[in-house]
């Protein structure tokens, strides 16, 4: 969703980017009609750059790098997750306590198996909990770098639109007086 809502603000930026040019344009138009001086103005005054029309209609937005690789390794991790997840694989504890017995070291558990088990599916619960605490640790600050980088768009966004506001009703105001 953060990246589509960056896009939707490359492409925001970019029309008001064009407004503006546009604008200028419809400036060097009404000095050309206003006076015979301001055209001949205009005529030695260098033109505008034009933009570069955009290939395929729309532009390609970058996400940060930080947001892509956690979402590139929370996709990689996601099948291991619902394969082991309790609620989204199906549960078969058959085998279960001397598949884990016959895992477990020795001499780092204590010697009743039931407890064994117990201490051996814990540990796993908690590597589990710890697998998915950092996908989501790391999808957190990728989400934080992209909101800040969006934040930023935003802050520009909103001074270009004021500026151009501003020139908008200034050439309001000239055409009217023609």
């Amino acid at each position: 969703e953060l990246v589509r809502q960056g896009e939707a603000l490359k492409r925001t930026e970019q029309m008001v980017d064009k407004m503006d040019q546009d604008l200028k344009t419809s400036q060097r138009h009404i000095n050309s009609i206003k006076s015979v001086w301001g055209g001949l103005v205009n005529y030695f005054k260098a033109k505008p750059p034009e933009s570069k029309p955009e290939q395929n209609g729309t532009p390609e937005y970058d996400a940060n790098s930080r947001l892509k690789e956690a979402m590139m390794s929370s996709k990689e991790q996601e099948s291991k997750y619902q394969e082991c997840h309790p609620n989204l694989r199906k549960l078969d504890n058959s085998g279960l306590l001397t598949d884990l017995v016959s895992s477990v070291q020795r001499d780092s558990y204590p010697k009743n198996q039931q407890l064994r088990a117990y201490h051996q599916k814990i540990d796993n619960n908690l590597d589990e909990m710890s697998s998915g605490l950092s996908r989501l640790k790391n999808l957190a600050l990728g989400l934080q770098t992209e909101i800040d980088k969006q934040d930023d768009t935003l802050d520009r966004l909103t001074k270009k639109v004021e500026a151009l506001d501003v020139n908008i009703k200034s050439t309001d105001k000239k055409v009217r007086q023609l």
